[in-house]
């Protein structure tokens, strides 16, 4: 599909406004992100969680060649039953998770930007078929799976949302 005439000059009208109005992208040359990448040296992980939000920060911001920055966090998750049966059986868990985080400048040890990011994730707990023998077999070993699939989701989500949070705000805290 091809864009009329009209729809081409409010096209361009609008990318002239855009670049008049003193917008710059974030990872330009020139932009408040641009030298963030691979200066961030997170700290080592201690669990499965920790290991999987580690892994996806480095993913979105590389790993440091000269750390010029720390991030310390910790990582807060809660279960809780959102699903549940007549018979007061829960068939959906939400894992309700946080991260509080905190940027700090190496050469001085003084924090120079903290804060937190939280999300959630769910998943489907497997019923128990009584008929079946062992009764609660197939229902444990799928919830444990869907329970250990949820919190990878969860740590990616909180980990994107934290480099979007750290992209956003370089302009007031890197140099």
């Amino acid at each position: 599909m091809s864009l009329s005439r009209p729809n081409r000059r409010i096209l361009m009208l609008a990318l002239v406004a855009l670049a008049g109005c003193g917008y710059d992208p974030a990872f330009a040359p020139t932009g408040a992100a641009a030298s963030l990448p691979v200066q961030i040296k997170v700290d080592a992980p201690d669990n499965r969680n920790e290991f999987l939000f580690v892994q996806q920060l480095e993913k979105r911001v590389g790993r440091p060649v000269q750390p010029r920055y720390r991030l310390s966090y910790q990582i807060h998750t809660t279960l809780d039953g959102i699903g549940v049966t007549p018979q007061q059986e829960i068939f959906r868990n939400s894992i309700v998770g946080k991260a509080t985080f905190s940027v700090i400048d190496t050469s001085t040890d003084q924090i120079i930007t903290r804060g937190s990011v939280d999300s959630f994730t769910s998943y489907t707990v497997g019923t128990v078929d009584p008929s079946a023998t062992p009764p609660s077999t197939n229902a444990t070993i799928s919830s444990d799976t869907a329970k250990r699939d949820a919190n990878a989701r969860l740590m990616v989500i909180l980990a994107d949302m934290l480099v979007t949070r750290l992209i956003a705000t370089a302009g007031n805290w890197s140099k």
